[in-house]
């Protein structure tokens, strides 16, 4: 089915279809060989509460972005090579139902879909283009993975001292080793993480600890550190930023399952047949 559409004029017209969408403020997607196999609506768990997102996936990358006005403006667009990606399935919970985490090494995060039925459909495309890619390049599956932020909800305490009571004037901080919610005495150190960043970032004191400990026994065994990959695609910075800040006020809260994306006969609310 990739092969077949690869080259083809409907496949061209649905991927500037896709950069129409997303303007100026999204970055080009149209290369040799790359066909968008489907798109949908899931609901990412982002820091500040569960928000939809549309999310296409094409044979070699994830892309995904904020809904403006949906089928005509999308921003604060993400790329995904699949090469870096590992699937886990997790337990419904009280507010969130057909969950499954999409982890890489530079950001892991939580999705819903609207039915089982949908998970699985995305689960196993997901893990076809994955494994294809894989095979293609000769590489392993990832095994180092960034860890997924606890949304600001799930606790009203400091995870680390467990004493300190968040408020409007006591903030909410993440730790970016480990995704615990800490107050700022308990995150008052930055660590340079090269896989993660270019600049240290904020991380809890026992990450710090654990991660000075990890330093110097580098250091003691002359290891170098090894160069960590990066995607073969040029041109796509890293989408490890955290996209919940933004106000989504002027955002529908929620968008059917079923909503056509394409105007023409072909469906897209799930994948091609």
């Amino acid at each position: 089915m990739v092969d077949h559409l690869a080259n083809t004029e409907i496949n061209s017209q649905r991927i500037a279809a896709v950069e129409n969408c997303f303007g100026a403020s999204g970055q080009p997607l149209a290369v040799p060989g790359r066909v968008l196999l489907g798109e949908g609506i899931l609901t990412k768990e982002c820091r500040k509460k569960p928000k939809p997102r549309i999310f296409f996936l094409f044979n070699d990358i994830l892309v995904y972005g904020s809904i403006v006005i949906n089928k005509r403006k999308y921003n604060s667009q993400h790329i995904i090579p699949l090469e870096d990606v590992t699937l886990e399935t997790l337990p419904d919970t009280l507010q969130m139902k057909n969950r499954w985490m999409i982890k890489t090494s530079k950001k892991s995060f939580v999705v819903s879909a609207a039915s089982l039925t949908e998970r699985k459909e995305w689960i196993s495309h997901l893990e076809e283009c994955i494994r294809h890619l894989l095979t293609k390049t000769g590489r392993q599956p990832s095994t180092e993975h960034a860890a997924p932020w606890i949304p600001d909800k799930a606790t009203d305490i400091c995870m680390r001292c467990t004493q300190t009571k968040f408020s409007t004037l006591t903030r909410r901080h993440h730790c970016r080793k480990c995704g615990f919610v800490v107050c700022g005495d308990c995150s008052r150190q930055r660590f340079l993480m090269p896989r993660l960043s270019p600049k240290p970032l904020r991380v809890c004191n026992l990450c710090y600890r654990q991660l000075l400990a990890e330093q110097k026994k580098e250091e003691e065994a002359d290891c170098q550190q090894p160069e960590q990959y990066r995607s073969a695609i040029p041109g796509y910075e890293p989408s490890s930023g955290d996209d919940s800040d933004k106000s989504d006020d002027y955002k529908v809260d929620q968008w059917p399952a079923d909503t056509e994306f394409y105007t023409s006969e072909v469906s897209w609310s799930s994948f091609h047949s």
